[in-house]
């Protein structure tokens, strides 16, 4: 349905991540993904979805030439847990201390979404709050060797072996904590058409 309203766009995501692209494959249109390197540092004063959306924008931004039918979607997500930005592990050691500390606790997956055009730029975030149990630190390593999520916010996916056995609740969207609030930008890719 989509993939013909959408037929005389091109439409690029501007993202590595795997699951973004699963999202965007599953949604049945047709994309190209279209990377370019980007620093991703923002302010420090910056909080939660500011962010994100700081982040979000930075990557869009990095796309200076845009064709009339080009819309450019890039995407940037963190955990916000404790007043803090938990983004992707430094390493193994990190990774480890990011999950204990999210352990029997609640903290919010936050994804913020940028649609570039030639003429505009359009942000939008979502935030869902996730909350772990008490999960062992036998647990954490298993899942740590056994997963190496090194390349996630927060150091876990909520669609791997974590998600199933250390999940007490979730309030929001899931497909967020996997990596994009999809049924959002479907919402957003129907507003372009």
């Amino acid at each position: 349905m989509l993939r013909e309203k959408l037929q005389h766009k091109q439409i690029i995501l501007a993202s590595g991540s795997p699951r973004r692209q699963q999202f965007f494959k599953e949604l049945d249109i047709d994309f190209e993904i279209r990377l370019k390197e980007v620093e991703e540092i923002y302010p420090e004063h910056l909080k939660a979805s500011a962010i994100t959306n700081f982040l979000a924008e930075l990557k869009a931004n990095a796309f200076t030439e845009i064709a009339d039918n080009e819309i450019i979607i890039t995407s940037d997500t963190i955990v916000w847990h404790e007043n803090k930005a938990l983004g992707k592990p430094k390493d193994y050691n990190d990774a480890f201390n990011m999950l204990q500390s999210m352990c029997g606790k609640t903290h919010q997956v936050i994804t913020s979404v940028c649609f570039k055009t030639s003429n505009s730029i359009d942000t939008f975030y979502e935030v869902t709050k996730v909350s772990f149990k008490n999960l062992s630190n036998e647990a954490l390593h298993y899942y740590l060797e056994t997963y190496k999520p090194f390349d996630k916010a927060g150091a876990y996916g909520i669609q791997e072996w974590i998600g199933l056995v250390g999940l007490d609740k979730i309030e929001g969207s899931y497909a967020n904590v996997v990596g994009m609030p999809i049924d959002r930008v479907y919402d957003k890719l129907l507003e372009h058409v």
